[in-house]
């Protein structure tokens, strides 16, 4: 047979393995191509990130953890306003998945089936549980040569206890990976431009939530975090995003008001 032959053989071969591919191997590749076309790092997270929420059926919440040089964890991008909150108590009390899997040394790995009877994060698991979670989970973004160090952490949150499972967390492993290619990218100028950008959004949303707080804890007469519990289940319900719910409240609220639970 000759040499082209052999080519062709092998060019139909490949064709057929891609035809032959199950769905998931398809979204792979479809993120790829995203990946190769994202104007931005901020981009290329939040694509990732979308990315996860479809392949991860369980998954509601998805955020990014990265560590400074400094050694202060931060959220430069998130599915919701949430999970911001459920990575910052993570920050505050030093513990929880997130912390843990992007501490250097730390591991690949941190999952949390069931929030309700998680022993290793007395501070951090309960305070979940109250917003809403019932399971974690978190993989760690590798960086480059030479120290090949966690840098950072893919977290998904799940409502449902027992939502997530060890085939949830292979897709993690390849979807973080997906993720530290492209931060491994970029460079620490553009990391930082990352973060002051979302530290300015971070600041807008706090504001806004804010705003829709009072508004509620004057209607209600209730606590701020009692208000907060009310913006929280209420996005839920709705399926929008806590911060665009806010600002919808804050901006009209003359004409609205939430619904009492």
């Amino acid at each position: 047979m000759s040499s082209d032959q052999d080519w062709q053989r092998d060019k139909d071969a490949f064709v057929t393995d891609r035809l032959a591919a199950g769905p998931l191997a398809r979204q792979f590749t479809q993120l790829t191509r995203t990946l190769l076309t994202a104007p931005t790092v901020e981009d290329v997270l939040q694509r990732v990130l979308e990315a996860t929420t479809a392949m991860v059926p369980a998954a509601d919440l998805a955020s990014f953890t990265l560590l400074d040089s400094d050694g202060q964890f931060h959220t430069p991008a998130e599915t919701d306003e949430v999970a911001t909150e459920l990575d910052r108590l993570q920050y505050r009390f030093r513990e929880g998945p997130c912390v843990e899997a992007a501490e250097p040394g730390g591991p690949a790995v941190a999952i949390a089936p069931d929030l309700t009877a998680e022993p290793r994060w007395p501070r951090w698991a309960p305070a979940a549980t109250q917003l809403g979670m019932g399971s974690v989970l978190s993989t760690a973004l590798i960086s480059g040569p030479p120290s090949g160090e966690s840098s950072g952490a893919l977290n998904v949150y799940s409502r449902s206890r027992h939502g997530l499972d060890g085939a949830d967390r292979d897709v993690l492993l390849l979807l973080a990976t997906h993720a530290s290619l492209a931060l491994a990218a970029t460079d620490a100028v553009t990391r930082t431009e990352l973060q002051a950008a979302h530290l300015r959004k971070a600041i807008d949303s706090r504001d806004v939530i804010g705003q829709a707080k009072g508004i509620i804890m004057a209607r209600r007469g209730v606590s701020a975090d009692a208000a907060f519990d009310i913006l929280r289940r209420t996005s839920q319900d709705l399926n929008v995003k806590l911060a665009d719910l806010a600002r919808t409240l804050a901006d009209r609220h003359t004409e609205i008001d939430l619904p009492t639970h």
